[in-house]
This record gives C-alpha cells, sequence and structure tokens, in this order.
C-alpha cells in the first residue's frame, strides 16, 4: 500500500509504498475511509519542537481517522470485521496513532487497539467520524469535560476552524451564550449557522461580556493573551490550540482576576460516544472540504498559508 511519510521537520511528506499492518494480540486493522487533515500536522513539518513527539522516522501521520475493521487480533473478539468505528487517537501510555509507534490515517490501513475504538453510528457519514475523532474530540474534550461549558454560562471560543466550529456548536447545544472570534472573514459568516451572539476578529470585543470562559482553538500566542485580558474575574481559559508552542502574557490579569488556566489535549472515548450521539442528530454537522488522499501534501499547504473554512478529510474509495 502506499502512505505520505513523515521524514521531519522542514521535509515534505513523501507518497511510499509500505507493507500492509497486521492486527497483533489486542489489535485491529481499520480500513480508513476518511481521514482529516489537522494544523498540527503543519506545525509537526514546520516546527523542530514538535521532534519530540516522533521517536521513529519516517512515518505515517495523521490522527484524525474513521473507517472498517477488515482484522481482529486475539482477545478482541467483541470486535468484528465490517464493524465501522472511529479512532480515539489516544493510547493509554500516551502514545497515539499518527505519532510514536502507530501510523495514522495518511495510508489507507492502520492498526488500533481496544482503547482506540468507538463504534461509528450508522447515521454519521465516516467523514464527520473522523472529524469527531479529533477536531471533535479535542474541542468537546476542551469546552465541556474540561471547561464544564453548560446552560446559561457566558462562553468565547478563539478560531473557528475544525475544532472552534465543532466546540462553539456545541456550547449553543448545552444552552450556552457563545461569543467566538477568528480573523478569517469567510468563516466569521459562519456565526449564524453556529448560533452565535456575537462573532469578532478579536475576542478581546467582548471584554464587556464578563465571559466566564473562553477555549482558545487557536494558540497562536497573541490569542492566548487576548483571551487572558478578556476574561471576566473568577474566569477560567482552556488552551488547547498549538498554532505556537510558546506566548508572552500578562501574568497580573491571571492574578488580579483570580483566573483559572487549564491545558486541555485530546479526549476520552466517552467524549466521542457523547459527540457521536450529538451528530447522529443533526444538530452538528460542520463544514467539510472531501479531497483524494494524493493531495494531502498540497491540501496541507493550504492549511498552512490560512483561510480555510471548515475541515479538510481524505476520503478513500473502497
Amino acid at each position: 500500500m502506499k502512505s505520505s511519510r513523515f521524514h521531519g521537520t522542514n521535509k515534505p511528506l513523501t507518497l511510499e509504498k509500505v507493507e500492509a499492518p497486521h492486527a497483533g494480540p489486542g489489535e485491529v486493522v481499520v480500513d480508513v475511509k476518511a481521514a482529516g487533515l489537522c494544523h498540527s500536522d503543519v506545525s509537526a513539518l514546520d516546527d523542530a519542537g514538535w521532534m519530540s513527539m516522533f521517536p521513529r522516522i519516517p512515518m505515517t501521520l495523521g490522527h484524525e481517522n474513521a473507517g472498517v475493521i477488515s482484522e481482529v487480533g486475539e482477545g478482541l473478539d467483541h470486535w468484528k470485521v465490517g464493524d465501522r468505528v472511529g479512532l480515539s487517537p489516544m493510547m493509554p501510555d500516551g502514545d497515539a496513532i499518527g505519532y510514536g509507534a502507530w501510523d495514522g490515517g495518511y495510508g489507507p490501513k492502520v492498526r488500533a487497539t481496544d482503547a482506540n475504538l468507538v463504534r461509528l453510528p450508522d447515521e454519521v457519514s465516516f467523514e464527520l467520524g473522523a472529524m469527531a475523532t479529533d477536531a471533535g474530540l479535542t474541542s468537546y474534550h476542551a469546552m465541556v469535560t474540561r471547561g464544564g461549558a453548560k446552560e446559561g454560562m457566558r462562553v468565547g471560543v478563539i478560531g473557528l476552524g475544525g475544532l472552534g466550529y465543532i466546540g462553539a456548536r456545541t456550547a449553543v447545544l448545552k444552552g450556552a451564550e457563545v461569543y467566538a472570534a477568528d480573523v478569517n472573514p469567510a468563516t466569521r459568516e459562519l456565526a449564524a449557522e453556529v448560533g452565535l451572539a456575537g462573532v469578532a476578529e478579536s475576542i478581546t470585543k467582548f471584554a464587556d461580556k464578563n465571559l466566564e470562559l473562553i477555549v482558545d482553538c487557536a494558540g497562536f500566542g497573541t490569542t492566548t493573551a487576548e483571551a487572558l485580558e478578556t476574561l471576566g474575574e473568577f474566569g477560567t481559559l482552556v488552551q488547547v490550540g498549538m498554532g505556537r508552542l510558546e506566548s508572552t502574557i500578562n501574568t497580573g490579569a491571571i492574578i488580579l482576576k483570580q483566573l483559572r488556566v487549564l491545558g486541555s489535549k485530546s479526549g476520552t472515548k466517552q467524549d466521542l460516544e457523547e459527540l457521536y450521539d450529538l451528530m447522529r442528530s443533526g444538530d452538528l454537522n460542520p463544514p467539510l472540504n472531501r479531497i483524494t488522499p494524493d493531495r494531502i501534501p498540497e491540501e496541507l499547504e493550504r492549511l498552512r498559508k490560512g483561510g480555510v473554512v471548515g475541515r479538510i478529510i481524505a476520503m478513500y474509495e473502497d
């Protein structure tokens, strides 16, 4: 089979022939039907600070996947060939699909374990199922599990891309009053679709709203600083975006307003199951850009340049 392989920082992905994986004990092989493209992969290509997450190169990126089980290893009798699944990327030891020892979905087959597998409802498409495993799972975990978004809460979201759209829409469906910021004018036009109470280029425009929670899905340094300046007293910042790995912040805002700053990484199988329940209702249907797998490198370049509305999803044919 052919996969797009990662060779390190400042090196392009290359399409290479690799051996198809097989299921060991406690593992399955999943035929990838849809794989989401994530800005994290752009960061891995551009920023040497990410290399600690890739002790083995070359390898296949792609941590946002859904598909059909094609092989079941010993000890996983509760799964069968043909089951539709989404792959929660995190392993119990902190490794993840698309990182470390586990090749990802920028290739047609992936190995996975019981820790990753979540049943994909028939009502949810493979492309939505894939988007949910990272952009969805990560934003849901940050917004609900870490941030505690609930009915009546005043919430801010920075970035309305793959993560932010789902995070904002989830908060709206939970009954929160949601304000969002995005530098892309085209993305801001999604405000009515998401159900936002307000949208602007910068979250600082909502400093008068006494926001109780801000989820930064961009993480470009300045966005983190602006979130802290904007939060109301006793507010919480959940940092989930990793556009940059460093930020200069005003610690005075943290101290004087007695703010909480929380990190959030990926999510749990339970988060993904709850997210699939929201998706099967049809109330959470984020925009998608479908591509063929051979376009993954050029579409990552499009992500790098910015301006993409919705998630880019590589679709594998049967």
